[in-house]
């Protein structure tokens, strides 16, 4: 099975263009030509399973379209998708700020959706996506240290929960890459798939490492890259995975 996972910056660009006439200004300029070229390029990976980080849901620099639907459609996936803010947010109630969503495109038969919440952050969404022999959990955290670390320990907690193999993926904002996950991925028995610890951030220039895609036990990793597709502030990754073959009984 294929994994991607890009953080796509609301398809607003990068480089000088993203900040002309005024630092940021890509954040709201109609973003379709770049779309297009994300959607392209992920249709190409021919993933199972694509995670969207920073995905808008329809305002108006899509011109109230939904990037998540419309990339699916166009590579022949289901959709699910959630703002990434708490559920009592003000930012919920904010023009642009409300249509900001991570999303799961999935190919595979979905046994179930779910979003959870963290206690903690801005950031607060978690998607849980169940396939009829793992769990994926798709995370943004904050970018605050001490609220990262009991984002973690949230995580943790369901992880523990179920009993399929599990899948953590997302952008971790970790400025300190894989060292400061340690703790938690060793209490949740997890591994880094990007064992060169290859920085994702930023995407024209990497040297940091913000993403990941970590696996449990039952999961066995047969490959793994980062792309050199720079639509986006973040490179995105590809994971390629199959569940592993039990141990042999004497």
């Amino acid at each position: 099975m294929r994994l991607l996972l890009y953080n796509i910056r609301y398809a607003a660009g990068t480089g000088m263009a993203f900040n002309l006439p005024v630092p940021g200004a890509g954040y709201v300029r109609p973003n379709k030509a770049n779309l297009a070229r994300i959607t392209e390029f992920i249709r190409q990976q021919d993933a199972d399973i694509v995670g969207l980080v920073e995905i808008d849901t329809g305002s108006y620099r899509t011109g109230r379209q939904n990037q998540a639907e419309l990339i699916a459609d166009a590579i022949g996936h289901y959709s699910t998708y959630e703002c990434k803010y708490g559920e009592a947010s003000v930012n919920k109630n904010i023009p642009v700020l409300r249509n900001q969503a991570n999303a799961f495109l999935a190919a595979p038969r979905v046994h179930g959706e779910r979003f959870h919440y963290f206690d903690t952050g801005i950031k607060r969404l978690i998607i849980e996506l169940e396939l009829e022999q793992v769990r994926i959990f798709l995370v943004h955290l904050s970018l605050k240290y001490r609220h990262r670390q009991y984002q973690l320990r949230h995580l943790h907690e369901l992880i523990s929960a179920g009993d399929k193999p599990v899948i953590v993926a997302g952008d971790f904002n970790t400025f300190f890459g894989e060292h400061e996950m340690y703790l938690f991925m060793q209490a949740a028995r997890l591994k880094s798939a990007n064992v060169d610890r290859l920085p994702t951030y930023p995407s024209r220039s990497p040297r940091s490492e913000l993403d990941f895609v970590l696996y449990g036990e039952g999961i066995e990793v047969t490959s793994f890259d980062v792309l050199k597709a720079r639509f986006s502030d973040h490179l995105p990754l590809l994971c390629e995975f199959r569940l592993a073959e039990p141990p042999s009984t004497p």
